[in-house]
């Protein structure tokens, strides 16, 4: 045996074993998943995607402001917010319409209601959602001026005029910016906490607040 290979970091029994029943049992929810995509199971986040689901109490709280704000028969974008759908889907009345825009393709099984999403592609959209939705909801993958000047791009190809965009609070100059949304008092939680502050900007206003 060479040099080389002494010096590969060896995994003991335990610790193989305890990788191998991860993954066996993340491959298992994303069976179920795919089979039954309206049960009440949540895919892992996948960090090298940069995701990073809401807790529950927040997804409640965006979820009844977007109902607030469009109504049941309106019609909402998710951009890069994936753990909203399942919630406002059951939330919207069959005349309402609730579309993601995603680059994870595990969430294709929504049918219809997804659409491949890639950031970098600002307007690789459907071009009959021009000025479509009644609202945006967006959560731009990561805190760099480039990611959310191109999401920037497409929620304005997509919206009517009213925007929600969650993202660090150290973002808002440039959310102001380029999209004229103000930092509103709604603190965006999530299930794994963040290191950075995260804050809700938008352009309309609303009544409920995260108690």
């Amino acid at each position: 045996m060479s040099n080389e290979e002494d010096d590969v970091p060896q995994l003991s029994a335990s610790t193989f074993l305890a990788l191998q029943e991860f993954y066996k049992e993340r491959e298992e929810k994303e069976k179920r998943f795919v089979s039954s995509p309206n049960e009440n199971v949540q895919l892992d986040e996948d960090w090298q995607l940069s995701q990073f689901w809401y807790d529950d109490k927040t997804i409640e709280e965006i979820v009844n402001i977007a109902v607030e704000a469009v109504g049941p028969d309106g019609k909402v974008a998710l951009i890069s917010c994936p753990s909203l759908y399942k919630k406002l889907k059951n939330k919207m009345s069959n005349e309402g319409t609730v579309t993601l825009y995603e680059y994870d393709r595990r969430f294709a099984v929504y049918g219809e209601d997804f659409v491949h999403f890639d950031y970098k592609l600002a307007l690789s959209v459907p071009r009959d959602k021009a000025n479509y939705y009644d609202l945006v909801i967006a959560d731009p993958p990561f805190l760099s001026e480039e990611c959310l000047t191109k999401t920037a791009v497409t929620i304005k190809f997509l919206t009517k005029f009213r925007v929600m965009l969650c993202t660090g609070a150290v973002m808002q100059q440039l959310v102001e910016r380029l999209l004229d949304l103000k930092q509103t008092s709604f603190k965006p939680q999530h299930k794994n906490n963040l290191a950075n502050e995260f804050s809700c900007y938008t352009n309309f206003s609303f009544q409920h607040e995260i108690q």
